[in-house]
């Protein structure tokens, strides 16, 4: 396997991925799932896989696609970003053969899965730890509770300055930048942090992590919240927050110390998909490949024993 080098998302979120290579080769086929034979002998199978979701979960699955573009030169293989919550709206209208999801899957997305007789699996395939960063040059928000999070980031008609939360800190108004609503880092958030209720209005939401980040460098009073990926590729610019002491870091995150902002990362396959050989294929290759993948690209690998469940249930429904 080379070594491959993480890329920041500008083009990734411009874009949808679409890696995979077509072969030269004349003998080769462009049924799905069908098998040919190279100049050299090797089977090879050519088909299109679809998938869509997390913009959290796309480093990672772009690693993977790239890396099986070079093992299955026929397999195209697409996936948008259009974030969890919008890959599921096209997982449940059939549009995809796997959905990313940076939390699991809703109580209402599911039941809209089995109103269309859709059958599906979950499949983990790393953790992240969800950062909260600010400007290098705010000296008094370096580590926060839980509670000081939820004051900060929850609408509650006021305009929220720094003081607010500490009446030694600056009276200065606070610039709040969020991943879109589209977004399972958003839900993730208002789960953990905010307890449901509403973000702040005045925040600016993207589902592009890279204007958080801008957004942030731009301004001494901003505050943003993404991926611990997007922080680590950005960390000559930014400072990272602790919450209750603890900054994420891969040890934090897979012991859980990092907490509560520690969450898995899931990809949800279709079961009838998996039954064309492309996609089986591709499904188990990204599953023996996940943990290397998030290093590489940031992440925390999953425990061996949830890739080897994963298999398993991957070679029950073939």
């Amino acid at each position: 396997m080379k070594k491959w080098k993480y890329l920041t998302m500008t083009a990734v979120l411009g874009s949808a991925l679409l890696l995979g290579a077509c072969s030269d080769d004349k003998d080769s086929t462009t049924a799905n799932g069908a098998e040919t034979e190279t100049e050299e002998g090797a089977a090879q199978l050519s088909g299109d896989v679809l998938g869509d979701g997390s913009s959290t979960v796309a480093p990672i699955m772009e690693a993977i696609v790239e890396e099986y573009a070079g093992v299955q030169r026929d397999v195209r293989v697409s996936v948008g970003v259009s974030g969890t919550g919008g890959g599921f709206e096209k997982f449940v209208n059939g549009e995809t053969d796997f959905s990313n999801a940076s939390r699991p899957i809703k109580d209402s997305e599911a039941q809209s899965l089995k109103d269309a007789g859709i059958d599906y699996t979950e499949f983990e395939i790393a953790y992240d730890g969800l950062s909260v960063v600010i400007h290098p040059e705010n000296t008094w928000a370096k580590d926060l509770t839980v509670d000081q999070l939820k004051k900060l980031w929850v609408e509650d008609g006021t305009t929220k300055k720094w003081s607010d939360i500490d009446p030694s800190w600056p009276a200065e108004e606070v610039a709040f930048y969020s991943p879109g609503s589209d977004s399972g880092t958003y839900d993730y958030f208002d789960e953990v942090i905010l307890d449901g209720e509403d973000l702040v209005k005045t925040a600016t939401l993207s589902e592009d992590d890279n204007v958080l980040v801008q957004g942030v460098v731009a301004d001494k009073n901003a505050i943003a919240f993404f991926g611990y990926a997007y922080y680590l590729a950005n960390q000559d610019k930014l400072q990272v927050v602790a919450v209750d002491g603890v900054e994420p870091t891969n040890e934090t995150i897979e012991s859980g110390e990092y907490s509560p902002l520690s969450r898995p990362l899931f990809v949800y396959v279709k079961n009838e998909a998996v039954k064309n050989e492309a996609t089986y294929d591709f499904v188990k290759f990204a599953l023996e490949n996940a943990g290397d993948m998030a290093e590489l690209t940031g992440y925390v690998r999953s425990p061996q024993a949830k890739y080897d469940e994963g298999l398993a249930a991957l070679e029950a429904l073939k």
